[in-house]
Formats: structure tokens, sequence, C-alpha cells
């Protein structure tokens, strides 16, 4: 099961419309820059038809931000045989993040961004559920951490002179991933409180924003029969544990983007990291030091 959650949508996240209607989702996700998106695309095609002569029709899903502010975009240099690579590479365990993949030339904050991951682990009570979350940051804001103004305190802030006015802006992707039996409809639901982690870093989705979540379960349904699938889902009231694992697991998965990036150059500019030292001496000044550890009652 799958659905989509637009926050705003200036972008160009192919195959979401088909994931909204029928709820599900039939191809990896990729994730890459905005003129690339297309090549990726065709490359999941090429993929899911190369081994099943059956498949007369693919929805590939694939999202983008736009690095062309450090990137040479223009050159679209994308191969079907990198698509491949990493679609054959998937594996599970730890993640890279930062300045890697589709996260290499993107920024947020006015600093550089990237690849960021978290994940929560429900109690026992409220289920034992996973949710995990990627984010592809390169969007705009006055950086929060655990509600110390780490922005404003690096003159980092948009309308400043630190962020002009037109580079106040970009896209965010998301992938949200859960073992939990859910319906279509309150995946979505879930996708929705990504905003409240957006909110919770300072970001405020600008015009010029592709802000999208896409989610899935890995819950397997059965079928009963041709037309019918039996299908166990969790009862509404049982969602909040979802709603504040997602919106904590977003807020994290942003900041950590931030702080595994390393500066970034090419012939077109350079995106300093985020200076680390200094964020965590003003985070002392905040008493927010304890910004990954208070998130109970959550496992890591």
């Amino acid at each position: 099961m799958g659905a989509v959650y637009v926050t705003n949508g200036f972008g160009k996240a192919l195959g979401f419309t088909q994931v909204e209607e029928l709820g599900t989702i039939e191809t990896p996700i990729g994730l890459t820059n905005t003129l690339n998106i297309f090549l990726v695309a065709n490359a999941i095609v090429d993929y899911m038809i190369s081994d099943n002569p059956e498949i007369r029709s693919v929805n590939p899903v694939v999202g983008e931000t736009n690095d062309g502010g450090l990137n040479d975009i223009r050159g679209r240099y994308i191969k079907k045989e990198h698509v491949f690579t990493a679609i054959n590479n998937a594996k599970s365990g730890p993640i890279m993040e930062g300045a890697i993949g589709a996260g290499t030339g993107t920024r947020a904050f006015g600093f550089k961004g990237g690849i960021g991951t978290s994940s929560r682990v429900l109690p026992p009570e409220a289920g034992g559920y996973t949710v995990g979350v990627l984010v592809q940051t390169n969007f705009g804001g006055s950086l929060m951490i655990n509600g110390a103004p780490v922005g404003r305190e690096l003159k980092q802030s948009p309308f400043s002179s630190s962020i002009p006015y037109d580079e106040d802006e970009g896209s965010c992707m998301i992938v949200i991933a859960t073992d939990a039996p859910l319906s279509n409809r309150n995946l979505k639901r879930i996708a929705k409180r990504v905003n409240h982690a957006f909110g919770r870093v300072g970001a405020h989705s600008p015009n010029g924003s592709g802000d999208y979540a896409i989610i899935f379960s890995t819950f397997k349904s059965t079928e009963s029969d041709e037309l019918t699938v039996d299908r166990t889902e969790l009862k509404n009231r049982a969602m909040n544990g979802l709603f504040m694992a997602t919106v904590e697991a977003t807020e994290e998965a942003i900041i950590n983007s931030l702080f595994m990036a390393e500066t970034v150059s090419s012939k077109y500019g350079t995106s300093e990291a985020l200076p680390v030292e200094e964020t965590m001496t003003i985070l002392k000044k905040y008493k927010a030091l304890n910004w990954n550890k208070k998130l109970y009652p959550w496992k890591r």
C-alpha cells in the first residue's frame, strides 16, 4: 500500500497521481535532480520490463529537487546504468547521509543540504511498529533545532543579505516507510504530518518549493480470490503513535542531512556545511543539546 501528499506542488514528481488513485506503488522509488527525472523514470521502466515480458504498463515513481546552484544540471549526466546499479545494490542496514546521491548538489537553510534519515520504533503497547524516513533537503527557511534559532544566530535567515529573496526557495523530497498494517487513506494521513516537522525546523514551503511526501507500508495483504483482498489494518484511534513518530523522524532526518553534509564546491560556487561547533554552542546557549535524546518513548 502507498500514498502521497503534496505540501507545495512546485515540482516535477512523476508517478504520484496513480499512487494517489490506486494506493499502490509499482516500482522502486527514484530520487534525482529536476532535469534528470525523466531519464531516471525511463531507466526504471527499462528495469521493470527487462525480465517481465507480460508488463504493458509501468508507473515509475521519481522525485526531484533542483540542484542547479551547484551542479551542471543541464548536462543531464545520469545514465540507465547508474539507475540499474542503484537498484541492484540497494540493501538494508545503515544509509549514507549528507552530500551523496541525489543530495550531492542540494542546499538547505543557507547551508549544504543532502540526504538524511531517521526512524522511530513504537513501544509494544502502541504496536511496536517502525517508521523510517529519508529526506532529500534542498529548501529554505531559518533553521530551528529543538526550538533554538540556529539560523538567526548564524545570520542565515530568509530576506537577509545572507539568503537573498530569490534564493529562499527549493524543494524537499520525503520517503516514509512503515511496517504497520495501514490503508492508503491512513498512510496519507501519516504523510500529512511532515508539515509539522517542517515547522519545527523553521521551514515555510515558499512559492518555489516542491515539497512531496511518499509513503508505503511493507505489511503484506493476501488475496482471497481474484476480486477481493483480505486486509488487516489499524483502526483510526491507533494512529496517534505513528503520527508522532513520523513528525519526530522527519524532523531528525532533516537535521541529520545538515549535520552529515560536507562543504561542496563547483564551478558555480561553494555551499558551506553547517558549522557544527558553532551550532553546538548555540544549542548549549538555548539549553537545546538534548534535541535528539528527549523524544520519549521511542526506541531508535
